[in-house]
This record gives C-alpha cells, sequence and structure tokens, in this order.
C-alpha cells in the first residue's frame, strides 16, 4: 500500500495542463457497447478506475487496448456475456452505466448493485424506474439487478427527477437505452452536467438522434442501429477546481491549461468571492491569491450549481481564512468523512447534519491521516500542501482513482509530494 508524505507549507508557480475527464470517460466507454465494432475515446486519462472499467468491458466480451498515442480502443464487436460481476462492480459506482447499453444491445443484463467511494448513501431507484418506463422488467436477484427486454425497448416520456435533484449516471444510463428504443423518448429533469453533454455529442456522432443537450430537456429519436465513432472526452472539471484550490491555499499563482472557463463557473464565482483572483486566458485559466482568504457559504448542488466533487477541497481551503464560513452538502448530505481527519490538523470544523460550521484557523499543523474516499484524499492533499510540517496520508489508492500521478504534476510547480509503498 503506497502512502503521500508531503512537506509543508509551499508554493506554486508554473502551469499545468487538465487530462480528461474521468466522470466523462467512464459512460462513454459504456456507449461502445451499444454500437458493434472498434470505438477510439481519445484523452482518457490513466486512472486506476478507467483500469477497473476496462476489465470490467473485457469481462462482457469486448477487447480494450491502449494505442501508442494513448487513445482508448474499444472493439465491441462481440458482447457476449452481459453480467456486470460483482467482483469488478463493487468497486466503482460508474459500474451502473452499463446497465442501459447492455439491456439496449443484448435484451437483458445482470449487474451487481454498485459500490464506490464511503461517501453516503446512492440508490440506483432512478435508473430502474427510467429503464422500467422504457419497457424492461427488472427485479433483484442474489444482489444483482436483472433487467430483461427481449422483445426491445420502446420510447416514451420520462421524469429523472429525485429528491436530491437530477442524477448523472441515472440520465446517462437511461440516454444510452433510448438511443436503440423505437419511438422517441423525452428525458425530463435530466442531468445538464457538462459530462452527459459529452455522452450525448458521442452518442451523435455514432448515430443516434439527440437533441437539447445541456438542457434538462433530452429528447431522443429511436434508431435501429448504432456505429463505432470516434470522440475526444472533455477536459476534467474537478481535477481543475481542485488544482485552482490548490493554488488558492498555498497563496501562488498558477496557469491552468486545458481547461474549459465555461463549465467552471460556480467554482470562480466562489473563488473570487474567497479574495481569489481568477482570470480567464487562452484555453485555460490563471489563478492567484496575494491577500488573506475571505470567509464564504458554499452550497453543493446539481450544475451549474456548485459541485459536490469539489466540496471537500474548498473545506480544506475555508478552514485558513479570516472568519466563519458555511458548507452545506445538498447532493450527497453524508459526504463528510474527511472532517475529522481535516480537524486533526488543528482545523476547526464542526458538522451539524448535511452543514459544516467552518472557523478559519490560522494554520494547519501536519498529523497523520487516512483518505476514506477519492475526493476526501484531494483535501487532504491540499491541506498539507499548506500545512507546517510532514503530512502523512494513508491509504492513497483513493486519489489514484481520479487523478492521474498527481504527485509528479504538483512537484514540479513546488510541492514536496514523496509516495512511499510501505
Amino acid at each position: 500500500m503506497d502512502i503521500f508524505r508531503i512537506e509543508g507549507p509551499v508554493q506554486f508557480s508554473g502551469s499545468v495542463s487538465i487530462n480528461g475527464s474521468k466522470n466523462a470517460s467512464l459512460p462513454i466507454m459504456a456507449a461502445a457497447i451499444l454500437a458493434a465494432g472498434k470505438s477510439v475515446i481519445k484523452a482518457v486519462p490513466h486512472l486506476s478506475d478507467i483500469s477497473v472499467f476496462s476489465r470490467l468491458l473485457g469481462r462482457l466480451g469486448c477487447k480494450v487496448t491502449r494505442s501508442r498515442n494513448g487513445d482508448l480502443c474499444i472493439d465491441s464487436t462481440v458482447v457476449d456475456n452481459p453480467i456486470g460481476e460483482y467482483e469488478i462492480v463493487r468497486r466503482m459506482r460508474a459500474s451502473i452505466c452499463i446497465l442501459g447499453p447492455l439491456l439496449a444491445r443484448c435484451g437483458r443484463a445482470e449487474v451487481s448493485m454498485p459500490g464506490g467511494c464511503a461517501i453516503g448513501d446512492r440508490p440506483v431507484d432512478i435508473h430502474l424506474r427510467g429503464l422500467r418506463e422504457l419497457g424492461a422488467k427488472i427485479h433483484l436477484k442474489n444482489g444483482y439487478i436483472v433487467a430483461e427486454a427481449p422483445h426491445g425497448l420502446t420510447g416514451k416520456d420520462i421524469f429523472m427527477g429525485g429528491p436530491f435533484g437530477s442524477t448523472v449516471l441515472g440520465t446517462a444510463n437511461v440516454l444510452m437505452a433510448a438511443t436503440l428504443a423505437k419511438g422517441k423518448t423525452i428525458i425530463e429533469s435530466a442531468a445538464c452536467e457538462p459530462e452527459v453533454a459529452d455522452l450525448a455529442n458521442c452518442l451523435n456522432k455514432m448515430g443516434a438522434k439527440i437533441t437539447g443537450i445541456g438542457s434538462p430537456r433530452l429528447t431522443i429519436e429511436g434508431v435501429r442501429q448504432l456505429q463505432p465513432a470516434e470522440h475526444q472526452v472533455i477536459p476534467d472539471r474537478i481535477e481543475a477546481g481542485t488544482f485552482m484550490a490548490a493554488a488558492a491555499i498555498t497563496a501562488s499563482e498558477l496557469r491552468i491549461q486545458n481547461c474549459r472557463f465555461d463549465d467552471m463557473m460556480a467554482v470562480v464565482d466562489r473563488l473570487r468571492n474567497i479574495g481569489v483572483t481568477v482570470d480567464a486566458a487562452n484555453n485555460g485559466c490563471v489563478v492567484t491569491r496575494s491577500g488573506s482568504i475571505k470567509p464564504a457559504d458554499i452550497t453543493t448542488q446539481p450544475y451549474p450549481g456548485f459541485p459536490t466533487d469539489l466540496q471537500a477541497q474548498f473545506m480544506t481551503l475555508l478552514s485558513l481564512a479570516e472568519g466563519n464560513s458555511v458548507v452545506i452538502e445538498k447532493v450527497f448530505p453524508d459526504r463528510f468523512m474527511h472532517v475529522a481527519e481535516l480537524n486533526r490538523m488543528a482545523a476547526n470544523l464542526r458538522k451539524e447534519g448535511p452543514t459544516v460550521i467552518v472557523a478559519g484557523v490560522k494554520k494547519l499543523i501536519a498529523a497523520p491521516v487516512m483518505a476514506s474516499d477519492l475526493r476526501a484524499s484531494a483535501a487532504l492533499v491540499l491541506a498539507g500542501l499548506a500545512a507546517e510540517g510532514t503530512t502523512t496520508i494513508q491509504r492513497v489508492y483513493h486519489i489514484d482513482r481520479g487523478y492521474e500521478k498527481i504527485e509528479e504534476r504538483l512537484n514540479p510547480l513546488g510541492a514536496k509530494i514523496t509516495r512511499q509503498s510501505i
């Protein structure tokens, strides 16, 4: 098992380029199931989640390879084992994305109930409700979702809203299934995240007929078949937001390249409110902090609101603000495993239900801490960069799920991060 040792505090200078989006790549990889033949997906990051999903596709019958230039090639000529096995699916929630395309192509799918990060209950009932509306018969058996549509799926008007807003993976699942359904499907209260739009754009390259992309109403005219396609995934806005917060917490100036500024407006708004300068630049932005960190209130919401995947990182940033801040989690109300670990580093955080009161402190102090999930691990890295002393972070395999070789990318900028095996 690897650990990080981080010496702080540090300051950054230079530029960093953002990789392709993990959250866009995984559903697009699943979409390759829909079209027999070889699809090519560009800018897919080298992450453990991508490797796990590639292995999952391989179990279905697909052949997944990386070309010399890094493109991911998925040959789905054969999909003869439509089963998402527990051994793999338990490791990553995004595995549920194979359910819709398997059902549409094979008429049947068996997928284990998914696992993933420990950030609270994330039911898939909206996924199943949407697929049932398309005509699938679904039941649970021994921890597996068994979905059947031997005579195909039929388009329908479907409302996809839930108690915490729209569902990204649920929208993706139903969207993919609807591309091969008979007739027209309308998904109302569809997730508007850029990653969903990227999936829809990829599906249209494959021959789907999807309109309303980027809006809460998606219209899909079913087609008889899809063809393999070549597609480049969008930059990872969560990675971009994490590096923006890294520049802010270290009082640095950092150029963020390959960043879609228009996807980041909620994040940019909070940074500017905190006292950080964010200027749009060619193909990215420049983030600078020279003064103190101001307190602010943050409420996570579905896109275009503030992303839940940046809540932990910004809580770390606000822990050094001059005053009190409030962070409210409205997407995953239990996503606060990082609070206790940050308090070990002398932060002053108090959790009250889905809210954390952040009382700013003058400095963070290094301590041994443990990562509990992907974004919590990123928050602890940020804390280590700003803290006095040497911070040790255990279970950094979590960060490898979503950040490609983060230490090798931050060290040239001024970080002092050492990966060690224990």
